[in-house]
């Protein structure tokens, strides 16, 4: 069993938001009993009666940006946002492979992404593909704005901008055009990745105060987790 983080970083809490920045390899939530997930650890964290409302998720291997609701009212309104695609979400990636864009230039990815029930993969489908009627396995709408901000050798710094939030969206939508992330071997990646999980990280999140309505933004630099596993895209900041 992987022993549960002292303490991940907290970014921002009040009496309605509680924002913080999710280890590699810890489940957000829905972990097996007896192991552990960062919702488990907030409940602790928090105290066993605190209402802790997981209204955004990271994949297991997934590090960065994860924001919890204190109240049932803050759920409610978090998670319409969610849904309503008000907020805005930024991720880094290390992926192998030639990327298909200069450093750069923005891409965007327009597919369908579906997945059966039990299955560990989400496979890729064209965008014509896309069902939104079609019940919880039929192909969904997947957008994300993609672009190479340094190459390294073998490796690229990505970043990412997903529209939708479909299950593996970045994984898959990455390894389906021959840059898998590093780490990622569901996937088809042949790197690990050292710094443990995947090199994918939520790097910034922007959503309005479920109590205030401000617009606020919570980011957690993708270099602070990277900068000694992948020396040659870090060493200098703002450089190529």
């Amino acid at each position: 069993m992987t022993p549960p983080p002292r303490n991940p970083e907290t970014l921002f809490e009040d009496d309605h938001l509680l924002v913080v920045v999710k280890p590699a390899g810890l489940p957000t939530a829905n972990a097996p009993s007896g192991e552990p997930s960062l919702y488990a650890f907030l409940k602790r964290r928090l105290g066993q009666g605190a209402f802790v409302g997981v209204v955004s998720r990271l994949d297991a291997p997934v590090s960065g940006v994860v924001v919890f609701a204190k109240t049932p009212a803050a759920a409610a309104h978090l998670s319409a946002q969610f849904r309503d695609r008000t907020v805005d979400k930024a991720y880094a990636a290390v992926v192998t492979g030639r990327f298909p864009a200069a450093i750069d230039t923005w891409v965007e990815w327009r597919d369908a992404i579906a997945r059966r029930m039990g299955e560990p993969m989400s496979v890729l489908h064209p965008p014509s593909a896309a069902r939104s009627d079609g019940g919880d396995e039929a192909p969904k709408a997947a957008t994300t704005r993609a672009r190479v901000v340094k190459r390294a050798g073998e490796v690229s710094l990505v970043e990412l901008v997903p529209e939708t939030g479909r299950r593996h969206q970045l994984r898959v939508q990455l390894a389906s055009r021959g840059c898998p992330i590093v780490g990622d071997r569901l996937y088809g990646s042949r790197l690990p990745c050292r710094a443990g999980g995947i090199a994918l990280h939520a790097v910034h999140l922007s959503l309005d105060h479920p109590a205030t309505e401000e617009r606020m933004t919570f980011s957690a630099p993708a270099d602070v987790a990277w900068r000694e596993v992948f020396p040659s895209l870090f060493h200098a900041p703002g450089r190529r």
